[in-house]
């Protein structure tokens, strides 16, 4: 973010933080060379307004907000169901130019079917996040979102929040992480005991356990689907997730409040909302949880359709 931005500031109704959003439109944008437009090969200073001093246009997509998505190289999901609820959502105008401008974490190391692989996944993670960061803001976005369950390779909320901590202040923009969008969801829904659907591996599954149960949440039950690679968690078929949720978490015994799934590469958006028609339980599934949060975050309100109950009703 440039030293002269300008900004307008709110209070995030879900974070209760203050969240200044820079203005990406500042005159003149767009700042036209000094010859002027060139027609017919020559420059032409008197082409209408445009290049104005005193003026400044806005994106012509991305216009109501730019969000800058920030996943891992082998994800190949959380793009794909964030643009489609987008889209999904434009006809009565609720997300009209809303836009993600997305930047991809170098993780050359997709096995995690080991400590070792973890350690290793952890460190590549980690170290490319900066320098993704970096990248991103060369698009100048105006609120962050971070597509990774940093639970799976972080044990416990302070290894977390001790991980982005510095990200978020070298960034100087406000940011949607999974930490703070779950929390703030199940809080929405009044819900406490909770079971966990995650595609990782013991340690991950354990560690976001962890994790939930540091935020104040009684983890009845979980299951996780131990991809020893990350680039296969796109390939767990939705039957498999289905069973997962219908036979073994939200059973009468549970009594859960809500269904967790935690895991950017693992689509639920194709079936969240027979999931809840079935399982009589809100699902939070962590892509449109985290969209949820930067919208409600940034003033956008309206009920959204194809995201589950949560971003309908909330």
């Amino acid at each position: 973010m440039t030293p002269d931005a300008r900004m307008t500031t709110h209070i995030g109704p879900l974070s209760g933080r203050s969240i200044a959003i820079p203005d990406v439109n500042v005159p003149p944008i767009p700042a036209i060379g000094a010859s002027g437009v060139i027609v017919n090969g020559a420059g032409d200073r008197d082409f209408g307004a445009i290049g104005s001093p005193s003026r400044g246009y806005p994106d012509t997509r991305s216009y109501a907000r730019r969000f800058g998505l920030l996943l891992p190289a082998t994800n190949t999901t959380m793009e794909h169901e964030l643009w489609s609820l987008i889209v999904s959502n434009q006809a009565h105008g609720a997300l009209a130019g809303v836009g993600l401008h997305s930047t991809i974490v170098l993780t050359p190391k997709p096995d995690v079917s080991t400590p070792a692989g973890i350690e290793q996944y952890k460190r590549s993670f980690l170290d490319g996040l900066e320098n993704a960061v970096r990248t991103a803001l060369l698009a100048a976005p105006q609120y962050l979102i971070l597509g990774f369950s940093l639970e799976h390779i972080l044990h416990g909320l302070d290894q977390v929040r001790e991980a982005m901590a510095p990200i978020e202040t070298y960034s100087d923009l406000s940011w949607a992480t999974w930490q703070d969008a779950a929390p703030a969801a199940l809080r929405t829904l009044g819900a406490k005991r909770i079971g966990l659907l995650t595609p990782f591996e013991e340690v991950g599954n354990a560690s976001a356990t962890k994790m939930f149960e540091e935020l104040g949440y009684d983890v009845v039950a979980s299951v996780g689907m131990a991809c020893g690679n990350v680039q296969h968690i796109a390939h767990i078929p939705d039957w498999a997730k289905e069973k997962a949720v219908l036979e073994i978490l939200a059973t009468r015994a549970h009594r859960l409040d809500a269904v967790v799934q935690c895991g950017t590469n693992m689509g639920m958006l194709n079936i969240i909302e027979r999931l809840e028609s079935l399982a009589d339980v809100p699902v939070v599934a962590i892509n449109p949880v985290l969209l949820w949060y930067a919208l409600r975050e940034n003033g956008f309100g309206d009920s959204l359709a194809g995201g589950g109950r949560l971003l309908r009703d909330f």
